[in-house]
């Protein structure tokens, strides 16, 4: 049976030290240690911060933590606490703290016959003020962390199903849900063509009947927005380390700008401008694949030149 609310408190290791009598030296420790003492259970669970207590990179591993406890009870309610805290990095702290829950409860369940599904509906994070400033930045923390996962997701699929016309519908709908400050222009192959992209087309000659290329280019702009610009072959290795199951992450560079797209259509940020590119295409090996030599430069060309002079000097002598 899972827990119906579950209080997390974040302890640095100077924070965990005991007095002679074995008392908590830390004031909102001690008080907890005597509590859970009457109840005769252990109701609260202390989880530790390895790193520096500053250090965001500690509140993201917190935030982490608690998604797996959480998780691991199947509480529906969790309150999260420091038993200390600079109050100066208040607002920062808590953000990073609910960016690690988010990212922590993220689990794709697409590709797996049974999956729980986290029971967690609500996070109260205990002292650290209130007001617009911090909800403010929770809401930049969160908007931020879906960003990544829609990432994640678009990184897991396989490449047959992930294909480049599927990537090229994800950027589209990226541009549609933002349109407010999103504009989309996906260029097919012919396009492509018109437009002279060779070396791009090259790499995809080789799937374009089957999975065709396309070229992205999401656009985020504000009213009265200044200007300001953003930038994933073929493993045929073979043995360990080769990692040609994992080559499906190459794309993973794409699914980092969509994410980002993604992202900003949330927070809107004023006063810029920001170009998404991405040249989607399948890079496979078949007969109408491009080869090395085939692209043949100037320095190349007089190359070819002068040992077809040698050869017909050899040819004479």
């Amino acid at each position: 049976m899972g827990l119906g609310f579950l209080t997390l408190v974040g302890v640095t290791e100077k924070d965990s030290t005991r007095d002679a009598t074995s008392k908590f030296e830390n004031p909102i420790l001690n008080k907890l240690d005597a509590h859970t003492s009457r109840l005769g259970s252990k109701q609260i669970d202390l989880i530790g911060l390895e790193k520096s207590a500053s250090s965001p990179a500690a509140f993201q591993d917190l935030g982490e933590a608690v998604a797996t406890v959480a998780k691991a009870s199947q509480s529906s309610s969790v309150a999260v606490a420091l038993s200390s805290h600079d109050n100066e990095s208040k607002l920062s702290s808590a953000s990073v703290i609910v960016s690690g829950v988010v990212l922590g409860l993220f689990e794709d369940c697409r590709y797996k016959s049974e999956s729980k599904k986290p029971s967690l509906s609500s996070v109260d994070i205990i002292g650290f003020g209130t007001g617009p400033e911090l909800e403010n930045k929770l809401k930049y923390a969160e908007d931020v962390s879906y960003g990544v996962i829609f990432g994640r997701e678009l990184i897991n699929p396989p490449a047959n199903v992930l294909t480049p016309a599927v990537l090229a519908d994800e950027a589209a709908k990226v541009a549609s849900t933002y349109s407010d400050v999103f504009s989309a222009n996906i260029l097919n192959e012919e396009q492509c063509r018109e437009l002279k992209m060779g070396s791009y087309l090259a790499v995809a000659a080789a799937s374009a009947k089957a999975n065709p290329p396309f070229f992205i280019h999401l656009v985020y702009r504000l009213p009265s927005a200044l200007l300001e610009p953003n930038f994933g072959g073929y493993n045929i290795k073979v043995g360990p380390g080769s990692s040609i199951k994992l080559m499906k992450f190459d794309m993973g560079g794409s699914a980092a700008i969509l994410g980002t797209a993604k992202a900003i259509g949330e927070i809107k940020r004023p006063g810029v401008e920001v170009h998404f590119i991405v040249a989607v295409c399948e890079n496979m090996i078949s007969g109408t694949g491009m080869r090395h030599g085939d692209v043949i430069t100037a320095s190349n060309e007089k190359t070819i030149e002068l040992n077809k002079t040698t050869t017909q000097m050899l040819k004479v002598v």
